[in-house]
């Protein structure tokens, strides 16, 4: 894999880094706490997805994600409605154990989807769980219930 020169601006590091990009994105719904967000900037910089969008989340994540964000497309929605009409025409695979209708190995993935993560709390809402064109669990065995946002996203 190629890695750019750290002696680079950030925009030619961006640059560099554009054609080794992947053909998904990944959506996070009103997550609260900061370094959950920044745990799942840096990831998604390590599998240098298309874009990272944030659903109704506070622009705290800055520190926690350790620079990365300069690297990485990150699309502010203040609401649902406006995430949506920005991923239009994209399939949305929500990622959520308890509405899933199959488990992540099992699921298709066509080119372009979006990834969808609900909150540490309440996971994905009403409205984007129903604009999902599939929802999938990532297996888990023993007696926890649920994955860290952090850790599912990654």
């Amino acid at each position: 894999m190629k890695i750019p020169p750290f002696g680079l601006t950030t925009q030619e590091i961006r640059e560099e880094l554009a054609p080794l990009r992947n053909d998904f994105s990944i959506a996070v719904c009103r997550a609260k706490n900061p370094f959950n967000i920044g745990a799942i900037i840096r990831v998604a910089h390590s599998f240098l997805v298309r874009e990272i969008f944030l659903i109704g989340t506070e622009p705290y994540y800055e520190r926690a994600s350790m620079g990365m964000q300069k690297y990485e497309t990150i699309v502010e929605c203040p609401d649902e409605a406006t995430f949506l009409e920005a991923a239009r025409g994209r399939p949305l695979i929500g990622v959520e154990r308890d509405h899933a209708r199959r488990t992540l190995w099992e699921a298709p993935f066509p080119r372009g989807l979006v990834f969808l993560f609900g909150s540490e709390d309440d996971g994905l809402p009403p409205a984007l769980l129903d604009a999902c064109e599939d929802v999938v669990a990532i297996p888990m065995y023993g007696i926890n219930h649920s994955y860290p946002v952090a850790i599912a996203a990654g």
